[in-house]
């Protein structure tokens, strides 16, 4: 049992060493189907990014509010328009990565799985109920 259980928590796999914002871009996708980003080209890949109107600064708050209240999300690095987090799902851990666009008055997203080939959507759909959150502060 004891091996068993410290299999399974070898699923967590190690932190990636491309993760962080390089001349305002986050690091491409892996062609495996477990990773989603708003800078992606192809479509396997793409998701929108975050939009917001008004002051930059408070949007990014906001977001970084609404992550430290989530359950799944262990804060790993700030730094000024760049977020990353780690995100808990039962025995695995995603990397997520949001950094301020404010050109564009988006935040760009990144997530993905640390280690396997499918997450089954996950990254997606987790980062689908993060816009709903931050949309649902925006009306505020």
């Amino acid at each position: 049992m004891t091996i068993g259980l410290l299999g399974l928590l070898g699923c967590a796999g190690e932190r990636p060493n491309n993760l962080g914002v390089r001349e305002g871009l986050l690091a491409a996708c892996p062609a495996s189907p477990n990773c989603v980003s708003s800078q992606a080209d192809d479509e396997k890949h793409r998701i929108a990014p975050l939009t917001f109107t008004g002051d930059a600064d408070a949007a990014f708050a906001r977001l970084k509010l609404l992550l430290g209240k989530r359950t799944d999300v262990t804060m790993r690095e700030e730094l000024p328009g760049y977020v990353r987090v780690e995100l808990h799902t039962l025995l695995f851990i995603d990397d997520g990565e949001f950094v301020l666009d404010r050109a564009r008055s988006v935040i760009q997203v990144r997530s993905a799985s640390r280690i396997g080939y499918s997450d089954l959507g996950k990254n997606r759909s987790r980062l689908e109920e993060i816009r709903r959150q931050f949309s649902g502060h925006e009306q505020k």
